[in-house]
């Protein structure tokens, strides 16, 4: 276990010894294992050596070339989870691993109407299995299109972690994630919003009289994620949590009722 740990710690781990831990539990065999060590010391994110990251106290499977669930991102499930009603229809878009949507189904007493959605199929194999425990339902398209026309104007709770780094910034992001996971998961464009403008104009024809859309931005580009929301009909607010550097923008649609009350959501499926 001392070489292990040296071995990380030479590779610039800085919580090495419990990096070595999970490498050990990850191992089926010492063969296994040094070749599970020779991955993560060539830089690779650890979750995807080991298979799995946690995310609001779950396990979720990840691995090469998907998006790694960010800690920060569970203050968007906290919120999204109190929105969300026994029976409320959940969706979660741009789902990645399904991380978001696995975690708001599990924190929700009596379940949810899980549906995930994302462009990526590497992604969506993970998602897949991510999301089975809740029943949920994996679309692959690009946004909205993606989905079936059922869930058209049945959504109560939209959940959404977009990219939102802007393209020239992307060559200062950390190696693991600029060089293992897909380009798609992080480029939002030349001022990082061009998804959350998308999601944005399309949103309302998908959400249920009083559902809610919750994204995650920056604190500096959340006022223009703000507008873009607000511009598309949306009532909005701007919540923090600077414990977790974690800034969620919150849009409301107008009409009967709050998350769970659409007609038509009816059965719990999660």
């Amino acid at each position: 276990m001392r070489s292990l740990v040296e071995s990380l710690r030479t590779a610039g781990c800085v919580f090495a010894e419990e990096e070595a831990d999970l490498l050990v539990g990850a191992a089926r065999d010492d063969g296994h294992l040094a070749e599970l060590l020779a991955r993560r010391v060539a830089g690779e994110p650890l979750e995807h050596v080991v298979g799995w990251a946690g995310f609001c106290g779950l396990r979720m499977e990840v691995g090469a070339g998907a998006f790694v669930p960010r800690r920060r991102t569970e203050f968007l499930v906290e919120q999204a989870a109190a929105l969300a009603r026994p029976g409320a229809v959940v969706l979660d878009l741009c789902c990645g691993v399904g991380a978001l949507g696995a975690a708001v189904a599990a924190q929700v007493p009596g379940g949810v109407e899980l549906h995930a959605a994302d462009i990526d199929p590497v992604a969506l194999g993970y998602a897949r299995r991510n999301v089975a425990p809740y029943r949920g339902s994996v679309w692959q398209g690009d946004l909205y299109g993606a989905l079936p026309a059922s869930l058209r104007g049945r959504v109560d709770v939209l959940v959404v972690n977009a990219p939102y780094v802007p393209t020239g910034e992307i060559g200062l992001m950390p190696a693991e994630a600029r060089d293992h996971e897909p380009l798609v998961s992080l480029d939002g464009g030349a001022d990082g919003l061009d998804v959350h403008r998308r999601v944005a104009a399309g949103a309302l024809g998908w959400l249920a009289p009083g559902g809610h859309l919750l994204i995650e931005t920056s604190a500096r580009q959340s006022p223009v994620t703000a507008s873009a929301l607000a511009s598309a009909g949306f009532a909005v607010r701007v919540l923090s949590s600077p414990e977790q550097y974690a800034t969620v923008v919150v849009a409301d649609a107008g009409g009967r009722g709050g998350a769970g009350s659409a007609g038509g959501a009816g059965g719990v499926s999660g």
